[in-house]
């Protein structure tokens, strides 16, 4: 089930592409977008990911940090992190914990693969409470990344 605005948001611990461990605990005291993606490597998140990259300066003036959560390994991402020049964490979901617990999961995708990452976006503020949340259908559209903005800069 999809967080609520105004709930807590669910806890994750996910390996990132350094080996590192990473929890939503690591993020207290700052806002959070956390961005589900559904594969390394493919059109829509390759775009997505990298409109990410090249506006990083506007999360970071709005005291936010980014992480983006696919089903990938942390070997895959690593690649796909490191070819894109991507500046902020990958964290690998392989157990698929992290977005089945933001409701973020599709039970069935294309070319009959199972349990892969909706594409969504979450802003969590310094507190731990979801203050955007949406969670697409389509693997082919992208986060409302104006409404996102927006939320950030109310919580400034």
């Amino acid at each position: 089930m999809v967080p609520q605005v105004g709930s807590p948001a669910p806890n994750f611990s996910l390996y990132d592409t350094e080996k590192n461990k990473v929890s939503l605990e690591d993020f207290k005291g700052q806002n959070l977008v956390v961005l589900f993606f559904p594969l390394a490597f493919t059109s829509v998140c390759t775009a997505e990911l990298c409109s990410v990259r090249d506006n990083i300066a506007l999360y970071n003036n709005a005291n936010a940090k980014v992480v983006g959560i696919s089903v990938d390994s942390l070997f895959t991402l690593g690649k796909f992190k490191e070819e894109q020049k991507l500046n902020f964490p990958l964290l690998s979901d392989f157990n698929k914990e992290a977005a089945n617990a933001f409701g973020a999961l599709y039970q069935d995708f294309v070319l009959d693969m199972k349990g892969v990452a909706k594409r969504s976006a979450f802003v969590i503020d310094g507190q731990g409470v979801v203050k955007y949340a949406e969670v697409l259908e389509s693997a082919g559209d992208q986060p409302n990344f104006a409404a996102i903005q927006e939320v950030l800069s109310g919580l400034q």
